[in-house]
């Protein structure tokens, strides 16, 4: 939204504002998809941010960008402000950067997410660059810089196998039968390696 207010302040900016309208209905299609299904915990949490930051931090920089900063100078400080939201948004997969290095997995990190953020970091920095706007240009050099990153990650460990580790509480399967009524065996069958499919099986004899 704050990429379409800064389009509104510029002229010949069409293209900003068409496409990141698109963009904001997108987004607005997920975050109610997510907030459908969402246990309610995590619903509200996203409700409470929502509010926090859509509504009322969007609203505050359109109503302090409005009366307190005059002319040509409220393109330059809602620009700032664009770019430093714009760099933290390419810099949110910082985690999960973090959390393939540390499991050798890219299980949370998709190869197609990751080239998507490479090819529109790539194509809004051009898009900034003819244009010769600053503030589209720099953090799209920030996104593609992240976009090289992931993609050289997903390289290194796509072929990675990464040993799962065994559950620490095993629930046996015991199977009491008598014999004679004096000596019961008891059948106890622990699967020790889920990920090979091996088991191993221990007989137990009690005398009675």
């Amino acid at each position: 939204m704050l990429w379409i207010y800064y389009a509104t302040l510029k002229s010949n900016e069409t293209l900003l504002i068409t496409i990141n309208s698109i963009g904001s209905f997108m987004e607005a299609i997920y975050i109610f998809i997510y907030i459908s299904y969402a246990p309610k915990n995590a619903k509200i949490l996203a409700l409470e941010l929502i509010m926090l930051l859509n509504v009322f931090g969007f609203g505050l920089i359109l109503v302090l960008t409005h009366f307190l900063v005059k002319g040509s100078q409220r393109v330059h400080v809602l620009g700032w402000i664009s770019v430093i939201l714009s760099v933290s948004v390419y810099a949110a997969p910082l985690s999960i950067m973090k959390k393939v290095i540390q499991t050798k997995s890219v299980e949370f990190m998709p190869i197609s997410l990751s080239f998507a953020l490479l090819l529109n970091a790539v194509m809004w920095f051009f898009y900034g660059l003819l244009l010769k706007d600053f503030y589209i240009t720099v953090p799209n050099i920030v996104g593609f810089i992240f976009g090289v990153l992931q993609i050289i990650l997903y390289l290194i460990y796509k072929k990675c196998k990464v040993q799962e580790k065994l559950p620490s509480t095993i629930k046996p399967n015991i199977v009491i039968s008598p014999e004679d009524n004096q000596n019961l065996e008891i059948n106890i069958t622990v699967n020790a390696d889920e990920i090979n499919g091996d088991s191993e099986e221990r007989m137990v004899g009690l005398s009675n």
